[in-house]
């Protein structure tokens, strides 16, 4: 399980273009706390994994494996663009 929060911290981080030293600095830690967690060494502590989740806008649920799916914030969105976001994802559900 470890293994699964490491691959999640790591491919969210790179997808939102941040460093390991850039997540460390939001996090007020070490870069080589981070790189253990991403490594599988050591793991986040609750309320860094409260952080993580505020700072990529996912579910601690989803950081922590207990759900598969990632979830997008739409807070501050108005209703077309959610209904253009959803288009979206049936699209691309769609797919083939």
């Amino acid at each position: 399980m470890i293994y699964d929060v490491a691959d999640k911290i790591r491919k969210l981080r790179e997808q939102n273009g941040i460093t390991q030293t850039e997540l460390a600095q939001k996090l007020n830690i070490t870069r080589s706390s981070v790189n253990a967690w991403e490594m599988g060494i050591s793991a986040p502590s609750t309320q860094n994994i409260i952080e993580l989740s505020e700072i990529f806008n996912v579910s601690t649920d989803y950081l922590l494996g207990v759900n598969k799916t990632a979830s997008i914030s739409v807070s501050g969105l108005s209703d077309k663009d959610i209904e253009l976001l959803h288009s979206i994802v049936a699209h691309l559900k769609n797919k083939d």
